[in-house]
């Protein structure tokens, strides 16, 4: 879908951990009249509400299917330890998986990780969420691997988190539905990829808001033919033998149907015949 069709919005999803403030900001210097709308989403949800319609793309961790989706792949992120304060591993300023060989690894099943072994010991069951498995590891059982966006999210003044150099990375991506790509949603690869106002590639910001506009117009232009319409249904009707019928047709100009309503009984009356 291009041009002027498609939302009055754009609707930007994002899975926890992910930053598109900076984005956004952009977004609205650049395309002030058309709302940039920010939808909060879990990972396991997030690709189905992007394929679905529910936004028009999403910031979402890689990989996804490439059967589904067009995919930006963004900036990869440090995968940390999260820890109690005084744990062990906090001496060093960056870990490896075999230091925590002895530790229970918290493995959530909201875990955005592609781990071909996990490590450390099995806990005896998974917690739901990176959230539930924070507050265990506050209560000292365990320890949690995850991508650093998310420790710094579920942050606690009694934990902290390290490096580990050999786990795996996690990749952020923009991510959108296989397709036509809309003119919104080159003005948001345009500004993911870094180009200027001025870019060759495709229409202007100006000229999108401008193609936007036209549609809204055209959108209420349509409403008001259809009340010169009725307006005139009601001239060729009841309104034709009236003598004052050239005020019933300016009053429907200006007013609609109602107005054309008004034309064929405002007086009440039976049309008058003409003499």
């Amino acid at each position: 879908m291009t041009g002027s069709d498609g939302p009055a919005e754009f609707r930007l999803a994002y899975v926890p951990g992910a930053t598109p403030a900076k984005w956004v900001r952009i977004w609205r210097e650049r395309l002030p009249s058309i709302p940039l709308t920010l939808v909060a989403v879990e990972p396991a949800e997030a690709a189905d509400l992007v394929a679905s319609g529910g936004a028009e793309a999403g910031l979402l961790r890689m990989p996804v299917d490439k059967t589904r989706f067009n995919a930006i792949p963004l900036y990869a992120e440090t995968t940390v330890a999260v820890v109690p304060k005084d744990h062990v591993v906090t001496a060093a300023d960056e870990i490896t998986l075999a230091d925590l060989a002895d530790e229970i690894v918290l493995h959530p099943l909201d875990d955005t990780l592609g781990w071909d072994e996990l490590p450390g010991k099995p806990a005896l069951e998974r917690p739901a969420t990176t959230a539930d498995a924070v507050e265990l590891i506050a209560a000292g059982i365990g320890v949690l691997i995850v991508p650093q966006s998310l420790a710094r999210l579920h942050h606690r003044k009694d934990l902290t988190y390290r490096p580990v150099a050999d786990a795996p990375e996690s990749r952020m991506g923009l991510v959108w539905p296989q397709g036509d790509t809309s003119d919104l949603m080159e003005q948001f690869i345009g500004i993911v990829r870094g180009r200027t106002v001025n870019s060759s590639r495709g229409p202007s910001p100006a000229e999108v808001e401008a193609a936007r506009g036209k549609g809204k117009k055209g959108a209420g232009a349509g409403s008001g033919k259809g009340g010169s319409g009725s307006a005139k249904g009601g001239k060729g009707g009841s309104a034709k033998g009236s003598p004052r019928s050239g005020a019933g047709r300016g009053g429907a100009g200006k007013g609609g149907a109602r107005s054309g309503g008004s034309a064929s009984g405002a007086r009440g009356g039976k049309p008058r015949r003409r003499g």
